[in-house]
């Protein structure tokens, strides 16, 4: 953990029926970082600090469901919910027009969704290493990304995920940071996931993210509208990042994701030297890439 990230605060803020814990550095408009699978709010831990520098309050939540947030009372985990989210925290956080919006992984779900749902509240978006909708259905049926996404299929089984996870210190945990991000010691990690989904509850609502991605019955009615806005374009400048050696998503999805973008103030960039958890393994270039495109 970096010395300047250590001073982060800690806070609980309450948003959607849901108690968010979050970390928080600086003062200014809001940046909310927002975080995937399996993954905490500690990875944002040199993003954060180089925002606040910068003159943002950099805010990174555990997402829902990820102790030492709140297991949310309406078992709801599709990704309209987390883009409800979103708008939800900049709300409860002071956030204005000019707040921007960062996110990594299942966090990227939320970030498009909110900057299409309440465009008013996002002046700039960064996603990262899961693309907009356009261009990831458009992928993810081919043979080498089918072999890739083999646990998105396992954890549509019944009851077996919610054994295997945990088992030997979420040893299935640390396969997939070794598959996604090959040659990066993951330790740190692994063991802040094992900490934000330790409880039967807290794992559950991870591995339901991915159950709500197929089964439409575990939609909720009042996230329908941020459900939607899920699919569609951005409106915003949005940069997109993604690992030239991302081993869950493979860097050949990228290919339609300028398309899927504005082409005004837009930027698509592929990071070398990097796998899925890019902003871990190459902070100070990704970190430099994201603040070029919020000065611009």
């Amino acid at each position: 953990m970096t010395e300047r990230f250590s001073a982060a605060e800690r806070i609980t803020v309450n948003a959607n029926d849901v108690s968010f814990t979050c970390l928080t550095m600086g003062e200014g408009p809001l940046a909310l970082c927002l975080h995937g699978f399996p993954d905490t709010a500690a990875s944002w831990r040199y993003l954060l600090p180089a925002l606040a520098d910068a003159g943002y309050r950099a805010v990174a939540p555990w997402m829902r469901g990820y102790a030492p947030t709140s297991v949310p009372l309406d078992g709801a985990y599709q990704t309209g919910a987390l883009a409800s989210d979103a708008v939800a925290l900049h709300e409860a956080l002071g956030g204005d027009g000019d707040a921007v919006i960062i996110g990594h992984d299942w966090g990227a779900f939320a970030t498009y969704g909110a900057a299409v749902v309440a465009p008013e509240r996002w002046r700039r978006v960064v996603a990262m290493s899961v693309p907009p909708a356009a261009a990831l259905m458009s992928g993810m049926l081919s043979p080498d990304q089918l072999k890739r996404s083999w646990y998105i299929w396992f954890f549509q089984m019944a009851g077996l995920p919610e054994i295997v996870v945990p088992a030997d210190n979420f040893a299935f945990i640390a396969k997939l940071w070794r598959e996604w991000s090959p040659g990066y010691e993951a330790g740190e990690e692994v063991a802040a996931v094992a900490e934000a989904l330790g409880s039967p509850e807290h794992l559950a609502a991870a591995i339901g993210y991915y159950r709500a991605m197929f089964n439409p019955g575990l939609h909720q009615s009042q996230f329908a509208d941020a459900q939607a806005a899920t699919q569609l374009p951005t409106p915003q400048p949005t940069l997109y990042l993604h690992g030239a050696d991302d081993g869950c998503l493979g860097v050949d999805m990228v290919g339609g994701v300028a398309a899927a973008l504005p082409a005004e103030g837009s930027r698509v960039e592929i990071v070398a030297s990097s796998g899925h958890f890019l902003h871990l393994e190459q902070p100070d270039m990704v970190n430099g890439l994201i603040l070029d495109f919020l000065r611009a």
